[in-house]
């Protein structure tokens, strides 16, 4: 029986646009020739992954030679040339001389598939989050350095090069100093997004993690993002988690949370989201300096900048990871977000599998609108709550909300 691709529908949020791809597109295939690219599920993100793929090889960049799913793709939705398997064991027993191998499965399936595309000798792009838990964390990085294969975690919202600009403001002093940062969330989610896959909002399945919640994934890039403006990449980057999880929903995951992280270097990151908003809009990333702000609308790659002499915006390009992997191939070109890169992420997914279960809030503080499956659950008054948390590095309990009935929950951050 093959590696399961994974039968249900990966959450497809909004939070990445497409690139319109860049100068890598032209050179990626140049100096290795057209790469050989098999793609590992190929709905819900993976429906991104083919678009992408069908630009890249409208290049001579890349060659999609086969996809695997248990659930068939879609009539032409995969060139014509690409074999389909139902698993990734028959795609690999099939397929010689892979240069990458594109995992876009259920949180739950990463850890197996991606360690079986590590004992190939193909690149891996792995979707966020990349596993369910540190032990496999730490196993898939062991692997991967043993291997000496290069592994892209898919952070799309690390590409963006609005990240280099925040970085020259910083240095430039233009909101004097650092002090905190916040990332902020708010997005609906109905009741279909519950039911879309088994997964869906599940902490476990059968005693296999998954860790499915509102910081994990649909709302994993502000959490990620948050932490690489920080200079935390790397497990030794964190020194301290907490966690207050809550839920609206009637799911075993968070829907509804505050994340506290404290740097090594000793800086607050603050992540407060939900997605039982009211409406969904952008998320954020706000840098709190002495002397003024700076907000990154990430999925618009937005920069709004504020200081006493006034306010300016500018809107970035960014650089496709799956270009970048290429290039990294090819030239030994950095990868922009890298498995080692994403230990400080994995701190905190760590803490959220392991803190108690979510909260229910009262029933008295949320309401709910539309009907039937497309029904959403809205905490009242969560668009102020968030912004307050984020402004003052508190938890919902903190601020002595009426439905918080938790306490933050302390991770011990301990490196392997």
């Amino acid at each position: 029986m093959g590696t399961p691709a994974g039968t249900d529908v990966p959450d497809a949020p909004a939070e990445t646009p497409a690139p319109a791809g860049g100068p890598a597109a032209a050179s990626a295939g140049g100096n290795g020739g057209t790469a050989r690219v098999a793609l590992v599920g190929v709905h819900g993100f993976g429906t991104h992954h083919l678009r992408n793929l069908e630009r890249l090889q409208a290049t001579g960049a890349v060659e999609l030679v086969a996809v695997a799913d248990p659930q068939p793709p879609a009539p032409g939705s995969v060139p014509a040339q690409a074999a389909v398997f139902p698993g990734l064991t028959e795609l690999l027993a099939e397929t010689p001389a892979l240069d990458i191998i594109i995992v876009a499965t259920p949180i739950q399936t990463h850890a197996p598939l991606a360690l079986a595309a590590l004992a190939t000798d193909a690149d891996l792009y792995l979707e966020k989050p990349p596993v369910a838990s540190l032990a496999d964390f730490n196993r898939l990085r062991d692997a991967a350095a043993l291997a000496g294969r290069g592994v892209q975690i898919g952070f799309q919202s690390l590409g963006s090069h609005a990240l280099q600009a925040i970085e020259d403001l910083l240095e430039a002093g233009t909101i004097g100093t650092l002090q905190g940062i916040s990332a902020t969330g708010r997005w609906v989610r109905d009741k279909a997004y519950y039911k879309r896959s088994r997964w869906a909002g599940k902490r476990s399945i059968n005693g296999v993690d998954v860790v499915d919640g509102v910081a994990t994934n649909p709302l994993a890039h502000a959490v990620a993002t948050a932490l690489r403006i920080a200079g935390a990449r790397t497990l030794a980057d964190v020194a301290s988690v907490e966690t207050e999880l809550y839920r609206a929903n009637d799911i075993e995951s968070d829907d509804t949370s505050v994340i506290r992280i404290h740097t090594a270097a000793g800086l607050p990151i603050t992540c407060a989201l939900t997605i039982c908003a009211t409406e969904s809009v952008e998320p954020y990333v706000t840098l709190q300096g002495s002397a003024g702000t700076v907000m990154f609308h990430y999925t618009e790659d937005r920069l709004t900048i504020e200081t006493p002499s006034g306010r300016a915006e500018e809107t970035f390009g960014r650089d496709d990871l799956t270009e970048n992997l290429l290039a990294h191939r090819n030239t030994g070109a950095p990868l922009i977000s890298s498995l080692v890169d994403s230990g400080a992420f994995m701190l905190v997914l760590e803490a959220i599998r392991t803190a108690p279960l979510p909260a229910p809030i009262d029933d008295a503080y949320v309401r709910w609108e539309g009907d039937g499956e497309a029904a959403h659950a809205v905490v009242v008054d969560i668009e102020e709550a968030l912004e307050r948390a984020g402004r003052q590095h508190a938890t919902f309990s903190e601020l002595g909300l009426p439905w918080a009935v938790s306490a933050p929950t302390a991770f011990e951050v301990a490196i392997s």
